[in-house]
This record gives structure tokens, sequence and C-alpha cells, in this order.
């Protein structure tokens, strides 16, 4: 008979597969293909070792459901028999009488329950005589249906070296079968998926978890179910096969097989070690006993959170008591009555390896998720695969996706974060300026008002006043009150000017300009007392741009003014010119007093001013701004006034477009 039979074992349920990669991860076989963060089993690929199912915490992996399967095939004529792995006991430790079991099986509707343990017996039989042959060149177990799909699959070339011998379920079934007739239906139930896929000599597989919503759809339960024996044939030393080293037990009836020449390997870490040394030769004129899981008591198909040592012993004493109560004439009988039957199995290969990558794409692959050198693979597996270059192949192949890398990933949520936080102070700025913008807007309206109110009578108090204090002769007191009139009508004048320049929406006249040029003019404009010391820098390449020569004079001198005000005891003014092809940038810094960080927020604002009464008016940094908004440009202030944070001194950058607005 051959073993080619497959069918797809392994779902997704998409929506709670949560990107973890704990399936990537406890896959053998790397069958797990992940599409938009989310895990799809690849079928081809699969071997059924259910590893996936077992590991997803939220369910998102699924098995292949038979139990609709089973109920429509116990509502048809045909005699039906259940054939249950030797793990039972391992599964239903709450049933303390393994009679109670048979007779909740056969309340479903099942003609015959049978035990796979006598299958097990008859095929151990079959590897006695093949290790204990003088030619043995070494072999691998082909009980397990998982193992068998690995070495098919993955290691086609040593496939000639797996037993040709039937499993204890498919043994089981033919046995029954020559018992009973060939139209006889045969359901496993045992703990395996991969079961479900490893012949058609099997009308269906149930997994123990499945028997048991059986059970609770029937509502069939042990306190209501009469006890019932296996039907024959019974099984013997073959109940031992489930746990740790159970075939080896079995097999090794007269305890005549060496030791040496068997090794022993379960669960996937082992298993794969064993087959890659075998197939190397290391270890090729030996016996391997191989199974998936850690024995047939852990399988994915049992019940989730059985304790393996435990389940174990349940084993054990259940073949203890069995071995006590056997009839061993009437097991000798079936023995050599079924023993005959044709219990060969043929394998044939089917090379599922991946072709390798080249090395080339393998880099771009890496390069993509910021690996650029060997200091860079960090090989942590959370991605689920076992080294950075494993990962970097399977997105080569399409298996996997860069952001699966939690490292590159947890650097582009930091990217992130930095670049939001860039953008977030972008905004706060533009929200300031936008406030600032509607507040100078509101004052102009207001500064309209009151400039339009009080020019006219200003202009009336000037003219009299100037034309009194000529009347009056020198010497007299009344000249001193009038000039004192006339000064201070000038000056409110001169206020009633600035807020006219503040509201008005000036136009700018853009000309060509050589800003180096404009700014030594504009240090040149002002009053340098001995006590500070100027400086020009020039770190343009392009000295030309366009801009409003009168306004922008206005801008940069008032700065500097402003600077050497602030470095009442001397100091440093620092003026610079750098740029772009988009931009030039106007710098003027001084080490002067600096502003307190709780005037920063006011300096725009018209009549805000921190100098003595009479010095200044409040509204210079204003005038400032509105130029520098009419050029659609931007300014930006820095300034220190507290001596234990560092040098004191405020720096203004005033940046406008270097071409025609």
């Amino acid at each position: 008979m051959s073993h080619s039979y497959h069918r797809q074992l392994v779902f997704t349920i998409k929506d709670r597969c949560r990107v973890c990669f704990t399936c990537v991860r406890e896959c053998p076989v790397k069958a797990i293909k992940i599409i938009n963060g989310q895990a799809e089993v690849i079928n081809d690929r699969c071997i059924g070792c259910g590893n996936c199912v077992r590991v997803c915490s939220q369910g998102a992996k699924i098995a292949l459901r038979s139990v609709d399967a089973v109920f429509d095939l116990l509502t048809s004529k045909s005699k039906i028999a259940a054939c249950i792995a030797p793990s039972f006991p391992a599964e239903f430790t709450e049933i303390t009488d393994y009679k109670v079991l048979v007779g909740m099986i056969r309340k479903l509707g099942f003609d015959y329950v049978t035990e796979v343990s006598f299958g097990a017996d008859i095929v151990a039989r079959e590897y006695e005589k093949m290790i204990k042959t003088n030619d043995f060149e070494g072999d691998i177990s082909s009980d397990c249906p998982a193992i068998v799909y690995f070495i098919r699959h993955y290691h086609p070339d040593i496939v000639s070296y797996l037993a040709p011998i039937a499993s204890p379920m498919v043994a089981m079934s033919r046995v029954m079968k020559k018992k009973h007739g060939e139209a006889l239906k045969v359901v496993f139930i045992g703990p395996c998926f991969a079961k479900k896929a490893e012949t058609n000599e099997t009308d269906e597989v149930l997994t123990f978890r499945e028997l048991r919503e059986m059970f609770d759809k029937s509502n069939i339960r042990a306190e209501n179910t009469d006890p019932s024996e296996f039907d024959p044939p019974h099984g013997g030393k073959g109940a031992i096969f489930p746990i740790s080293r159970g075939l080896y037990y079995t097999a090794n009836n007269h305890e005549s097989i060496p030791e040496e020449r068997v090794i022993i390997a379960e669960g996937q870490v082992n298993y794969k070690e064993a087959i890659t040394e075998f197939e190397e030769g290391y270890i090729r004129k030996k016996h391997l006993m191989l199974l998936c899981c850690e024995g047939c008591i852990m399988g994915p198909g049992t019940s989730p959170g059985g304790k393996r040592f435990a389940r174990s012993a349940a084993v054990g004493e259940y073949v203890n008591k069995k071995l006590q109560n056997i009839n061993k004439e009437s097991w000798e009988r079936d023995i050599q009555e079924y023993c005959r039957i044709d219990l060969s199995q043929t394998f044939t290969p089917e090379d599922r390896r991946l072709a390798p990558p080249t090395n080339e794409d393998v880099q771009l692959a890496l390069q993509s998720m910021g690996k650029f050198s060997p200091g860079d693979h960090l090989n942590c597996g959370a991605c689920g695969y076992d080294t950075c270059v494993d990962h970097a192949s399977a997105i080569v192949n399409g298996h996997a996706e860069t952001e699966m890398c939690l490292p590159f990933t947890i650097e582009k949520l930091h990217d992130s974060i930095n670049n939001l936080n860039v953008s977030n102070e972008k905004l706060a700025k533009a929200k300031a300026a936008l406030q600032q913008s509607e507040k100078l807007a509101h004052m102009g309206q207001l500064s309209a008002g009151i400039a339009h109110e009080l020019n006219n009578p200003l202009g009336v108090i000037t003219m009299y006043s100037s034309i009194l204090m000529d009347e009056t002769p020198e010497g007299d007191p009344v000249r001193e009150d009038l000039k004192l009139i006339v000064e201070q009508a000038d000056r409110c004048k001169k206020i009633v000017s600035g807020l006219l320049n503040f509201a008005r929406k000036n136009q700018v006249n853009l000309t060509e300009t050589n800003v180096v040029k404009f700014m030594e003019h504009s240090l040149n404009s002002i009053i340098k007392p001995e006590k500070v010391t100027c400086t020009f820098t020039s770190n343009i390449a392009d000295p030309i741009g366009f801009l409003d020569i009168d306004q922008m004079m206005q801008v940069v001198t008032n700065l500097e003014k402003n600077a050497i005000e602030a470095m009442r005891d001397g100091g440093s003014l620092n003026v610079s010119v750098e740029g772009d092809r988009e931009e030039i940038t106007f710098i003027v810094s001084d080490t002067g007093s600096g502003i307190l960080k709780e005037n920063m927020d006011k300096i725009f604002t018209p009549f805000f001013t921190t100098k003595e009464m009479g010095k200044g008016t409040g509204l210079g940094l204003a005038l400032i701004y509105g130029i520098v908004k009419m050029h659609k440009g931007k300014i930006h202030v820095d300034s220190n006034a507290d001596p234990a944070e560092g040098p004191t001194g405020t720096t203004f950058r005033i940046s406008i477009p270097r071409g025609r607005n």
C-alpha cells in the first residue's frame, strides 16, 4: 500500500490572528505565510504536526473537523468500527474504568469498539524482525505520519530508509476489515491531526477533543452509561506504545534488541537533529524511533493543559492492569491469525524544499530591515525565525514581511514618534503664529481707530503750543511749560504714527538686493558704543535676494538697536547672513541680559515693553513681526536670561524667501 494521501489539516481564522508569530516560531518546517500581518498555513508545506494549533493562544489556528462527517457516517446503514488509540488513558483520566469509556463510544452508535494497541502489537513484531536481521543497514520508524511527511517533503533523499511497515492505525484498520469484511467503515480516534491525512484506508479520523465534543452534543455522560468491554482482538503490550520509548518497549518483546542499535528522539528539536545526522551519515546504521510530539500522549488532538508525566503514569497504570488480566492464549491466537496480513507500506519522495534565494536578494532583504552588516544581525528570534538570514530568505520567498523584525519595527516606531514630535512642534509654532497674527489683526484695528481719533487733536495741540512758545519771550517760565507741551505732543504724534504704521497693511516693494552689502550698511547706520564689539559674518554663496529694502532695513536696525540697549555693561553684537537656494536668513545675536521666559510669548504684542518709561513704545517688535510676515518669512527667537543656565543673550533669526513672492 502506498502512502500518498494528503489533505489540508489546519486553517486560519484571520479575525483572531494577533501578529505574535508564535506559529511561525513553533512550525518545524516554516509552513506559515505572513500576509499583512496575518498568518496563513501553506498546505503544500504543512506536515500536520499541529504545533501551530497547540501554541495559538487566540484560537486563530483550527484543525480540520471530522465531527459532522462521523455523525453522518453513524446515521448510515453501514457497520462502523471505532478504533481508539492506546493513548486514551492519558486523555480520559476522569474515567477510572475504561469499560465506561467503551460504553460511551458504543452509545454514539458504533457497532464495534476496539483498541489500536493490537495493531501496535503486530507492527512491533515487524520492527523487531527488521532490527534483528544481520544485514540491517539502518532505518527510520514510519508510525508517526508527521515524521513521514517531514522526510518525504524535506529530506526526500532518505525516503528509502523509512521502514516499509504500516502504522498501528493502518494495521488495525486492515485487521478489522479482514475480521468483519471490506464493507466495514473504520473511524480512528486518537491524539493526532496528521492521522487525518495519513491514509484513505480509514474512513474518518477523530481527535480526542472531537470525541468529547460528540459526547457533549449527544448528552452522553459516564454516569448514564453502561460499561462495556472492547471488541476483539484485544491489545497487549502495544498499549504502552504512546509513551516515551513506547515503540522500543513493545518491539523488544524478548529483550533481544540491543539498545545501541536504536536511537529514540521525540519533539521537534530532537527529531530534526536526529534526521539530519542520519542523512549526513553520522548515525546511518541505527534504527531511529521518532515521534513528532513528546509521546503521543501530548498530541495536539488531546485536551490542553495536560501534564506529560501524569499522562504517562496513567498509561502505565492502565498497561499494568491490562497485562495482569490479559488472556494470553487468546491474545497469542489473534496474533498468529492476523500477523499474516499485509503490513507493508511504501513511501514516495515529494520534494517540497524551496530553492535557496541568491545572496544578493538576501542582502537586499536584510538591508530593507536596516541590517547592513553582520553586527546588525541580532538573531533574536522574535520574528519566528532562528536567524536574521532565515527571516530575510523567507521575505525573498514571499513567506514573511520586514515588519516581523521586532528591533526594526521598534526603530521605525521611534522614528515615527520623533517625526510626530517634530510635526507637533511645527504645528504648535504655526498655531502660535496664527494666534499672534489674529491678535495683531485685532490690535491693528484698535490702533487704527485710536490713531485716527488722536491724530487731529494732537496736530492742533502741537501747532498752537508751538505758536504760543514762539510768542513767549526767552526767560519767561511759561516758555518752559510750553516747551514741555510741544515735546510731549511730538512724542504722542510719534506714537500715533507708529500705530498707523502697525495698523496699515503695507505692500512690500521687492527689489533685487545684495544682502551682504545690505547687512553691512545696517551696521553702519546705528550708533555703536565703545563697550560693544560688533562683528559681521557672511555664510552665503549667492548674496542676491529680493526684499523691500526700506522695510527690512527698519527690521534689522531695530533689532540691532535693541541688542545694543540690552548690553548696558558692554558685550558682543554678532550679525550674520546665510542661506540656501530657497531662503535667506538674517541673524542678529547679542550677549546682553536676555528675555525672561515669562515674557517670550508677549514680545511681539503691541505696547508690551520692558524698557523704562519714556524709553520705548512697545511697537518695535510688533512692526518687525508684521514686516517679516508681509515678506512671507519666519522669525524665531532664542534667549536666556538666567546665568545659571548658561551665557545670557538673545538671538533673532529671520528667514525670508530668496525669490520674488
